[in-house]
């Protein structure tokens, strides 16, 4: 049963669990797998804010919104034979309307409810579930706080039935992904210093924030380009430009060496996007965007983009991005991936997504390079500039509880 207590909103409920239980629980005959399928049913769901440590400048966490560093929900949800799968909704206020409270409150007061008692490893049914929980809006309601709900489910589902993400959906594991830096720079000065660091953890390949200056961002990318000329070099506007500007930058970008531009302007601009498109500079992808596979069909029938940069934690979770990502391939179409700066657990849960689909350029997955704090009994190792694939059933990780509630007391 939930605690009366945790209806309030002020800061001390929200820094404390929150839970979610069934009223009543199916027997343990009826609670018996076969050897075909789980028959475990979702008994609980917690819920626990927090924040991860930073290092770095990264501009979306600039600010008051970002000053407690990284703001994640966990999700625990338990199974009533015990097991249990963990998740982890990534809010980020500067990128997305969703922020840590509203993800905390949409989680444990509509989403979680919806689930209890349902079978766990019924994924389809699952989704269906909390399909039904929020009106959508321009597409799918809440999607970051859906997808730490997402995660956990798939990381349950998985540990039920002896199967990795790959498994679950029928594919290969997989091969160790590569990882591409993000620079952030302010300054054109600090550029040299800032692959410098990726340089030295065996990063050869960058990704890098421009608009709203072309011309500093055309510098930008020469620098890069100069000093790692075989490197992948992907540019990121997150919706930074008008489209005056975008379509005078794309071709100044890829005689700079650029080889892709990601969201050169807001997702709204339809007719801009198009433009883009036909000029043809650039391979021209969408990000933020694209939360469903129906609006990412709509995109691509409009003609407006050649790829999506993919983000399970953007797009209501592992199911919605696979979905995604099927469709794009089927349409002859360019995926990247991207995260959100993932904490531990939503890296791993992505990492399984992308190398299960065999991703084919550099990933920028820069939660390694701006978090300093780790809830895994053994974290992903990062190689050379690559990062191992999970192993073992569900997301293929062990959380350590006892750290995720260090991270939570700390606020």
């Amino acid at each position: 049963m939930m605690d009366a207590s945790c209806h309030g909103i002020n800061r001390r409920h929200f820094m404390a669990a929150t839970a979610v239980s069934a009223m009543s629980f199916p027997s343990v005959a009826q609670a018996q797998r076969s050897t075909q399928e789980s028959k475990a049913k979702i008994a609980d769901v917690k819920v626990f804010p927090a924040h991860y440590p930073m290092t770095g400048y990264f501009k979306f966490f600039s600010g008051a919104s970002g000053k407690a560093g990284r703001a994640v929900v966990f999700v625990k949800v338990t199974a009533d034979d015990g097991t249990v799968g963990w998740g982890q909704s990534v809010p980020i206020a500067k990128w997305s309307y969703e922020t840590l409270e509203t993800a905390t409150i949409v989680l444990r007061d509509y989403f979680a409810p919806a689930v209890i008692g349902l079978d766990a490893t019924n994924i389809p049914a699952l989704q269906s579930a909390l399909d039904g929980v929020l009106a959508n809006g321009f597409s799918t309601g809440m999607p970051i706080s859906r997808a730490g709900l997402d995660l956990a489910l798939h990381d349950l589902s998985g540990k039920l039935q002896g199967k990795s993400l790959a498994e679950l959906w029928g594919r290969e594991r997989g091969e160790p992904l590569t990882l591409s830096w993000t620079l952030n720079p302010q300054r054109i000065e600090e550029v040299d210093a800032l692959i410098d660091a990726g340089w030295d953890r065996g990063y050869r390949n960058f990704n890098i924030k421009v608009a709203p200056d072309p011309a500093f961002d055309v510098e930008l990318a020469r620098r890069v380009k100069k000093r790692v000329p075989k490197g992948f070099l992907w540019a990121d506007a997150n919706g930074g430009y008008d489209v005056d500007s975008a379509l005078a930058v794309a071709p100044k970008l890829a005689d700079a060496g650029v080889d892709v531009l990601e969201a050169p302007l807001k997702p709204n601009r339809i007719r801009g996007y198009q433009a883009l498109k036909r000029q043809g500079a650039l391979p021209i992808l969408m990000d933020e965007g694209v939360v469903s596979p129906v609006e990412l069909d709509e995109f691509i029938h409009l003609k407006m983009i050649d790829g999506v940069a993919m983000k399970p934690s953007r797009c209501g979770g592992l199911e919605s991005a696979r979905q995604q990502i099927e469709l794009l391939q089927r349409e002859g179409l360019m995926w990247l991936g991207s995260g959100l700066t993932d904490p531990d657990i939503s890296l791993a849960a992505t990492v399984g997504l992308y190398a299960a689909y065999g991703l084919q350029k550099p990933a920028a997955l820069n939660g390694p390079q701006f978090l300093t704090a780790d809830v895994l009994q053994r974290p992903l190792a990062i190689r050379d500039g690559k990062i191992e694939v999970p192993t073992g059933p569900g997301l293929g990780i062990e959380v350590d509880e006892a750290r995720v509630m260090e991270l939570v007391s700390k606020g």
